[in-house]
């Protein structure tokens, strides 16, 4: 086994929370997914379940300003972004990628405690892959954000 391998073939990420082990599914043709969170605990426990469950390569970031950075330098194939952030929130964050050509055509999913369907139906509208509410079910999550993605 190589340096930093493991028996999936691919190297460990060098920060991991100290709850992580292997993945339960190796990730041969893993999904990126950008999650743009300032909440610590659901930056947290959506890495663990979309990684060790659902099998997909988590980045993360806690601002919006963060996130774009990190939507420009490596090229997500979805972003996950919360609604309610301080400074930056999810709609400034939204149209800061929309408006840049290196992320414009990246899907986005709005992750919202809102669960009035008027304010999700306008989320929708905006243009997203789609909206999921918190709290979401974390056994499921990664086949929800695949099924939205595919629904595109």
């Amino acid at each position: 086994m190589a340096s930093g391998g493991n028996q999936f073939g691919y190297l460990m990420e060098a920060r991991r929370w100290p709850c992580e082990g292997q993945p339960l599914q190796p990730r041969n043709t893993y999904m990126k997914v950008l999650l743009i969170d300032d909440d610590e605990d659901i930056r947290r426990i959506t890495w663990l379940v979309l990684e060790r469950v659902g099998g997909m390569q988590v980045l993360q970031a806690s601002s919006g300003a963060e996130g774009l950075q990190k939507a420009g330098d490596e090229k997500p194939d979805v972003i996950l972004l919360d609604v309610v952030m301080p400074g930056m929130d999810g709609l400034d964050t939204f149209a800061a990628l929309r408006a840049n050509p290196v992320t414009t055509n990246i899907p986005v999913i709005f992750l919202t405690a809102k669960v009035i369907a008027s304010e999700i139906e306008h989320l929708k509208n905006l243009g997203t892959a789609g909206v999921l509410t918190k709290p979401f079910d974390t056994l499921t999550l990664a086949s929800h954000i695949r099924a939205l993605l595919q629904e595109e």
